[in-house]
């Protein structure tokens, strides 16, 4: 089934959209949510939440991409799981080591009145990932949006850890740049 016949079945409400979204962009949920919590149990809890977040959106949002609308959704419901769970306890985790390493180029006090509803900030992340080369935005997104450790994404494309490691430091610091050249302050 087409994202446009789901998207579709949603606007008629008909209740196979949750189905048939759940066949298709499942196990892409799943694994956001799994690489973000370690948890099996709390990942499938996400992915039924992001579920019903899609069906309680749509009407009247209608997402361009279908995809991407999903995993956002699953990624910041797993995001928010995860600060909860480990508000108490702030151990070595794989998460808090990504969004340390966020930090230093993403601002921090991001408000709607510096970059209109996120949009902005959006676009001038996808813009620099597109001006970047393939090898850099595969490791980068890898990273900070499916949250794959190191090693997982040094054993997904065959290269060493600290090739992926400098590359990842090497984007994040041209992402600062371009953010700053941007007039979006860090």
């Amino acid at each position: 089934m087409t994202d446009s016949e789901i998207l579709d079945l949603y606007f008629a409400r008909s209740e196979s959209a949750i189905e048939e979204t759940s066949k298709k962009y499942g196990s892409y949920c799943s694994t956001i949510a799994m690489n973000i919590l370690q948890n099996r149990e709390d990942s499938e809890e996400c992915v039924n939440d992001a579920l019903l977040n899609a069906w309680n959106s749509i009407p009247p949002r209608k997402p361009q991409v279908f995809s991407s609308f999903l995993g956002r959704i699953t990624r910041n419901i797993s995001l928010d799981r995860y600060k909860s769970r480990n508000a108490k306890k702030r151990g070595e985790g794989n998460i808090d080591a990504l969004l340390s390493e966020l930090e230093l180029c993403v601002p921090s006090n991001f408000n709607v009145d510096t970059v209109a509803d996120g949009n902005e900030l959006t676009r001038i992340i996808n813009k620099f990932l597109e001006s970047t080369d393939e090898e850099s935005a595969a490791y980068f997104l890898c990273r900070y949006w499916y949250g794959y450790s190191v090693p997982m994404i040094a054993e997904k494309f065959g290269a060493g850890q600290s090739k992926v490691k400098m590359s990842l430091h090497r984007t994040r610091k041209k992402l600062k740049t371009e953010l700053e050249k941007r007039g979006v302050t860090v």
